[in-house]
This record gives C-alpha cells, structure tokens and sequence, in this order.
C-alpha cells in the first residue's frame, strides 16, 4: 500500500501559488532583457487552507526539497500553466534559477513574441501580479498542533520534481487530491495510534481492578 500511494504522488502535478509581489525590470539601451524574478521561499508556512472535510491546514517547502530534481531536470517559464505558450527555459538560459538554503530564485526573460509581448504589458500594469509553480510529490510528511484554540495540519513538502513557474492573474494555492490523500492517512495513523493507547490503558485498568 506504502508503494502505491508514493506512485499516485509522483503521478500527479500540484500547482502551488508563491505568496511574493513580482519584481520588473525593463529593457533598456545597454541590455534588451525584459525579466520578471521572485522567489520561493523555503520552511516558511503557506497561508492557511481547509481541506474537503473543512479541516485547516498549512504547508511548507522544506529546505532542498528541489536539490534533486534541479540536477536532472529542465524547468519553464510558461503563461499560465499553457505549455503552449512558453516564455522561458533554464535549458537555454532565459530561465535562470538560484537554489540557496532559504529560497529557491528565479528570473525570467520575457521573450518578444505575441504571448511574450501580452504577458510583459499585463504584468508591467499591474493585472498579473502573481506567480504559481507546477512540481509533482514525491516525499512529505504531516503533524499537527493546537493554535488558538483549534487544532491545525501541517505539511512539509522534503522532496519534489520542480517542471514550471508561470506568471497568473489569480495564484492559487488550493487544496487538491494529493494534500487530502496524503492528509487522510495521517488522519488513519492518528485514529489507530489514539485507539491503540486506548486498549493499553483500559487493560492496565482491568489488571487494577
């Protein structure tokens, strides 16, 4: 059972929002690059979620949580998630990621196509003004504690497959199929380990009596 839920995470892409303000830089004489850049931070929570079941939960990217996959694999730049519409790729060079112990980097070069040239005036209005990242899940683990009162799910994300960073108008960063699965065996884990404590303690009660 263990190998099949770590293969359906490693089959399926989640989107995750970055919560940065993009930066801009603009072509000029001496350099004819338009770039955007941000960054993913690392062991910094996500804004809070709720699962399927309404249960609140957090995420965070553990620190070289995309070592691995950033040596073998090539990340793009696309227009919201279209891999049709390709802005940029580390393979070539216009895409440029710098993997640090507290973030993951990256500057992109707008390319002075008709997809390029839509998504720079969009961007440099101010109407797309967030960014999102595709990555697939190949290693997390889950905990919980009580804040203020109610009792909270946190994920840490320590091994993932990074393929895309792509500029969007509304960055989401949903809940989805492998957070729940994942979450939901937690939850089992829980369950027995609360009832297993609950046998213990009643037979250490009888052998009292």
């Amino acid at each position: 059972m263990e190998v099949d839920n770590k293969q359906k995470m490693k089959e399926i892409k989640e989107i995750r929002a970055l919560p940065v303000t993009l930066e801009i830089r603009e072509a000029n004489e001496e350099n004819e690059k338009r770039t955007i850049s941000g960054s993913i931070k690392y062991n910094t929570e996500s804004a809070e979620m709720r699962d399927w079941w309404g249960d609140a939960f957090v995420e965070e990217i553990a620190e070289g949580a995309f070592d691995e996959s950033l040596k073998v694999r090539d990340v793009v730049g696309l227009w919201s998630h279209d891999t049709s519409q390709v802005l940029g790729n580390t393979k070539s060079g216009t895409l440029r990621i710098e993997n640090t112990k507290k973030e993951l980097r990256f500057e992109l070069d707008i390319p002075n196509t008709s997809v390029g040239n839509d998504a720079w005036e969009l961007i440099k209005r101010g109407d797309v003004d967030g960014v999102s990242f595709g990555m697939k899940v190949t290693k997390d683990k889950w905990s919980s504690e009580n804040r203020d009162g109610k009792k909270i799910y946190k994920r840490t994300i320590l091994n993932a497959e990074l393929y895309e960073i792509s500029p969007v108008a509304f960055p989401a960063y949903p809940a989805n199929e492998v957070s729940v699965r994942s979450l939901d065996e937690y939850r089992e884990q829980q369950k027995r380990a609360s009832n297993e404590y609950k046998k213990r303690k009643l037979a250490m009660e009888l052998e009292l009596m």
